[in-house]
């Protein structure tokens, strides 16, 4: 399943249930680690739950598997149900960080349903982490890897010593195919379209906070941190 690291039994601070927002390439993967370092709870993504499924053969991994054999998208419902599933677990306890769920508004309903009765406390706050257009086309299209390594690089923000060339092992650099300014195109307008009536929803209900993602590291972790907790003193 998903990272199930154990909570801490008497946290100093409860963060909840957390949704982090963004675009492509804001970076809320590595955000995500630092808050599951810092609150000691875990991330779960529907993807890592969806490979879990199926690997595992469980019920819900066989439709799931058959529907995409079939060329078919996985549904809301069957997506619905392993996140349910999943946050029956004891680490989630504390609180959790969700990683492409919710998605769609549907979805967001959904889970505002779930988290409203049982055992759960809080209801879910989500952080929507913000970088200009021009930034991210850049942090995407410059991206390079190393195939033998596996060390990245980025031709605008961190390039190798020599152009095209890995640092570490003298290996030629690659660009992925979807790292593309057509692909990203897409890519935003998908996420805009889907996106934007759950920023409205968690705004409406004023569970939403931005935070500005055009800092180092350190320092937009520091303003995610804050956001959580402004929303859950607010």
């Amino acid at each position: 399943m998903a990272n199930t690291q154990s909570s801490n039994p008497h946290p100093s601070f409860e963060p909840g249930p957390i949704l982090l927002m963004g675009a492509p390439g804001v970076g809320k993967g590595t955000q995500a680690k630092e808050l599951v370092s810092l609150w000691t709870i875990p991330q779960i993504s529907t993807g890592d739950l969806l490979r879990a499924n199926v690997a595992s053969g469980s019920a819900l991994g066989q439709h799931a598997r058959a529907l995409m054999d079939a060329g078919h998208l996985v549904p809301d419902d069957l997506v619905n149900q392993m996140v349910e599933l999943r946050l029956q677990e004891p680490d989630t306890t504390h609180g959790y960080i969700l990683d492409g769920f919710p998605r769609t508004l549907a979805q967001a309903e959904w889970l505002d349903d779930k988290l409203a009765v049982g055992a759960h406390r809080l209801p879910l706050v989500a952080v929507s982490i913000r970088v200009a257009y021009t930034q991210l086309l850049r942090r995407i299209t410059g991206r390079r890897i190393c195939p033998v390594c596996g060390s990245i690089y980025n031709v605008y923000l961190q390039p190798p010593r020599q152009e095209g060339v890995c640092d570490l092992d003298g290996t030629l650099l690659q660009r992925r195919d979807d790292d593309s300014e057509t692909v990203f195109e897409g890519r935003m307008r998908a996420y805009e379209a889907q996106t934007a009536p759950v920023v409205a929803h968690y705004q409406a209900l004023g569970r939403l906070v931005e935070v500005d993602g055009e800092a180092a590291l350190d320092a937009v972790t520091a303003r995610v941190e804050q956001a959580v907790r402004h929303l859950r003193n607010a």
